[in-house]
């Protein structure tokens, strides 16, 4: 491969420092080596402009807006503590409430036990007395009420009570004890 002389380059570099040799022998010899500023126009010497005060008007209006604002201000601040003091109020009466609620579920709740307990009891008592007696009570009570021991009771104990009751009654309240889930629901 064949190495290529740069002499043309070279001139022009030479030709670049050359220039830039005279630019500088120029500047010192006129004697411009700094950046002179160029003076102001007289113009602008002048004394700033001065604002007119604002007329007597405005101020007013101004200082009975500004009146009315700290009056907003003040009515807010006490409107808002009154809705803190009402929030709280509420909170405590929800709480209240809400315990007043859980003590009347437990009441319920002991209440429906305690009748439930009652009702087996009195259930066991009826299937444990003789079956004519037993009869007897049915027959003297209303057809809705003796359904529902009847319903309670084993079959084999309710099957001897029924067939101990004047038939007439004996039938009302076979209807009932067939009837009494007839309207719940199926699906």
């Amino acid at each position: 491969m064949k190495v290529r002389r740069r002499g043309p380059v070279r001139g022009v570099l030479f030709f670049l420092s050359g220039l830039m040799v005279a630019s500088g022998i120029i500047r010192v010899g006129l004697g411009v080596t700094e950046a002179q500023a160029v003076p102001a126009p007289a113009a602008a010497s002048a004394p700033p402009m001065q604002c007119d005060p604002p007329p007597r008007a405005l101020a007013e209006a101004l200082r009975q807006r500004e009146e009315r604002v700290t009056t907003r201000e003040a009515a807010l601040e006490e409107r808002l503590a009154a809705l803190a003091l009402a929030d709280q109020a509420v909170s405590a009466r929800l709480q209240q409430l809400e315990a007043a609620e859980q003590s009347l579920s437990a009441t319920l709740a002991r209440a429906d036990g305690a009748a439930e307990g009652d009702l087996t009891r009195l259930t066991a008592v009826y299937e444990s007395m003789k079956p004519k007696d037993a009869a007897a009570l049915f027959a003297a009570m209303a057809p809705e009420f003796a359904a529902g021991f009847l319903g309670r009771m084993r079959p084999e104990a309710a099957a001897a009570v029924l067939s101990g009751m004047p038939s007439d009654t004996a039938y009302a309240v076979s209807v009932l004890l067939a009837g009494r889930n007839a309207r719940a629901p199926t699906e």
